[in-house]
């Protein structure tokens, strides 16, 4: 008990001294996450007006606020998490299992009319143990690879969390195999102690020409 008590006494201590997470609550977004899309959005351009988005993992909806704001009225964004999230003006969210069996059919459906990019910034419930941890990480990234590879529409865009180490080499293979341009990228807004690292895919290959196959067993 004494243990926790100083684990959540220096989480505590680093969430009032982060300038990223005062600043979340200045700006009123739901957590830091945000600046880290703010910062990728800036340099790349990914999201853009009238598109089509599906979030995977979205709550609390940090990131979801910014994409709805970036797609404007003729765009949609479509989020989905296992965990309840608070509702957003203009946003379809759905509550579910990001692999199951209806969420399957509800990519399917909304895959139909085209989606323009894929974002996740999904991480596991850590338990400190770190190659475990990573396998956790390896595991939802390549889960939100496969769904792009099913569903992106040709030219579309892929952006999902993942950390250094176990499977990094073997999902940047996949990446490049499946989009023209692929970039790793570290936010300034993520923790410097930090092994999260960004994948972006940047302009999905035709479906004939892409190689890549399942990383997901």
């Amino acid at each position: 008990m004494m243990a926790q008590s100083r684990s959540s006494k220096k989480w505590l201590n680093r969430q009032n001294k982060d300038p990223y997470v005062r600043e979340a609550k200045a700006f009123g977004y739901r957590s830091r996450a945000a600046f880290k899309l703010i910062e990728i959005q800036e340099k790349y351009q990914i999201v853009k007006p009238g598109m089509r988005v599906l979030e995977l993992g979205a709550a609390p909806g940090s990131w979801t606020e910014l994409l709805v704001e970036w797609v404007g009225e003729n765009g949609q964004i479509f989020a989905v998490d296992l965990l309840e999230m608070a509702p957003i003006h203009g946003v379809t969210t759905r509550q579910d299992d990001i692999e199951s069996d209806a969420c399957f059919a509800w990519y399917h459906e909304i895959a139909s009319n085209g989606i323009d990019l894929v974002v996740s910034d999904m991480a596991p419930n850590m338990c400190g143990h770190q190659r475990t941890d990573q396998l956790r990480s390896s595991r939802l990234v390549e889960v939100a690879y496969d769904i792009s590879q099913n569903y992106l529409s040709e030219g579309g865009f892929f952006l999902a969390k993942s950390f250094n180490g176990v499977g990094f080499n073997e999902m940047l293979k996949a990446l490049r195999s499946t989009f023209k341009r692929v970039k790793v990228i570290k936010p300034d807004a993520s923790r410097r102690e930090s092994g999260e690292i960004y994948f972006l895919g940047i302009d999905k290959k035709p479906q004939d020409t892409v190689k890549g196959e399942s990383l997901h067993e």
